[in-house]
């Protein structure tokens, strides 16, 4: 008598194409969002204080943390909280 495959290994590499297609674009738009932060960098446009830029890369540090603790398991944060 033959098996079928289960539906967890029909539906794996979807899943898989699913997850890359999403990760690529998604991680793409955020290094695009850092660099447009980046922008914020222009001395003769802005006035900003090193506690500020600390304030921002402590903030985005801190999200980068709390993806990599979601994605190897349960949980995370899902408001945004930042002010300067």
């Amino acid at each position: 008598m033959l098996q079928k495959p289960s539906k967890k290994t029909q539906e794996s590499p979807a899943k898989r194409e699913k997850f890359v297609e999403l990760a690529e674009k998604r991680t793409k738009n955020a290094i695009k969002a850092i660099r447009v932060i980046a922008k914020l960098g222009n001395k003769n446009a802005y006035d900003y204080t090193e506690a500020d830029v600390n304030k921002i890369a402590k903030a985005l540090t801190c999200e980068i943390d709390l993806m990599k603790a979601r994605m190897s398991s349960s949980g995370g944060k899902e408001t945004v909280e930042f002010a300067l």
